[in-house]
């Protein structure tokens, strides 16, 4: 049917697999659907319902066909293989991979019960591969991973022109994102809600192409009914959209605060970690700005404690306040930055973190990480 070189089709199972459901509600959605068209290109698929992607590949020798294979299966025996060409043969009810002395027979599916892929929506606009895989993954990191609450699981997407703002929010931290694009009409909008785990794994994943990657969205979007599509060097991918009920975030970001501390993000992280290490699941990690220094605290009473000081430049008043200490560490992993600014309003309001001293500080920085605090008992 084909032949290929062993890596490029292991990294094209190993990207088609990530869409394939770990418990199909029939198992044909097991299943990745392998094509050489009339063209002499080798196409992929897989589609659980929700999610599709696409890999299309130019074989060193193809001949037109298509069969059904165990996905999951097959990524883990493309991947084991060795680095030489590999052969792929359908053999009646079975197909059989061929690299050097390695062989693989294996059971085929029915390629007509496997469901059809929805086609991409029109195209709205391209964006450079490294700044979107950066950008969602700074945002992605505060969407909720309770699936009994739909509407924080996804990332919203609101584009306006050549501006997309990337939000999410679990009701404990807010991530928002704000990048330029390039739309294919100047005056595009509209408002997706994109479920956060795909949005993730899709924009990671193209973002090793080093390419652009194109965003496909119908401008009925905002109905909540529609399709988001990304494509990139010959990788495409879909996903239904989430109803696009969210809060209110922007009225959440505060504008004025009463004091702001910047300090060195890698120092800030390995205190943290090491302070949070008394600290039980729920416990919050305690700082104390002041002066110069801030003094960071976990543990109480009769449990294990900890403490530890760190330079600090400080300016405002002197304020106590209290984090869960895996969402600052999150945080601080997303800002992207040696220089960690915090804004306060009071110890009982969310603080902002931001990255690096913003050359004029009533600017507004690309990247707002807000994060509550946790009231500390008096």
């Amino acid at each position: 049917m084909f032949r290929i070189d062993r890596d490029v089709l292991a990294e094209a199972v190993a990207w088609t697999a990530r869409s394939l459901p770990a418990r199909p509600s029939v198992p044909v959605l097991a299943g990745m659907r392998l094509e050489v068209t009339e063209e002499q290109q080798l196409k992929l698929s897989g589609f659980d319902y929700e999610v599709s992607a696409q890999v299309t590949l130019d074989p060193q020798v193809g001949e037109a066909g298509v069969v059904l294979v165990s996905g999951k299966l097959l990524a883990e025996i493309t991947r084991a293989l060795p680095a030489q060409p590999v052969d792929f043969v359908v053999d009646g009810p079975k197909a059989v991979v061929t690299c050097g002395s390695a062989r693989f027979t294996l059971l085929t599916m029915p390629v007509e019960d496997y469901p059809s892929l929805p086609a991409m929506p029109p195209a709205a606009g391209r964006i450079g591969s490294d700044v979107f895989a950066s950008a969602v993954a700074q945002v992605a990191v505060a969407a909720g991973k309770d699936d009994t609450l739909p509407m924080l699981t996804g990332v919203r997407m609101e584009i306006e022109g050549d501006t997309v703002t990337l939000a999410a929010t679990d009701r404990y931290r807010l991530a928002v994102r704000e990048l330029k694009w390039q739309p294919e009409q100047p005056d595009f909008q509209a408002i997706a809600m994109v479920p956060g785990r795909t949005l993730a794994d899709t924009a990671k994943a193209l973002g090793a192409t080093g390419a652009q990657v194109e965003i496909a969205l119908s401008s009925a979007g905002g109905t909540g009914e529609g399709m988001i599509g990304f494509s990139s060097s010959g990788r495409r991918t879909t996903t239904r959209l989430l109803d696009p009920e969210f809060p209110k975030y922007r009225s959440l970001l505060p504008t004025q605060f009463s004091a702001h501390a910047d300090l060195s993000t890698s120092a800030f992280v390995e205190a943290v970690k090491r302070v949070a290490l008394v600290a039980e699941r729920n416990t919050p990690v305690r700082l104390a700005f002041r002066g110069g220094e801030v003094i960071l605290e976990a543990g109480s009473g009769d449990e294990a404690q900890a403490v530890e000081a760190l330079p600090v430049e400080f300016d405002g008043e002197e304020i106590n306040i209290a984090f869960n200490h895996q969402f600052l560490l999150e945080g601080l992993g997303a800002i992207d930055s040696d220089v960690a600014r915090l804004q306060f309003t009071t110890s009982t309001k969310p603080a902002i973190l931001t990255g690096g001293k913003p050359v004029d500080d009533g600017a507004i920085e690309d990247y707002r990480y807000l994060i509550m605090p946790i009231r500390l008992s008096s």
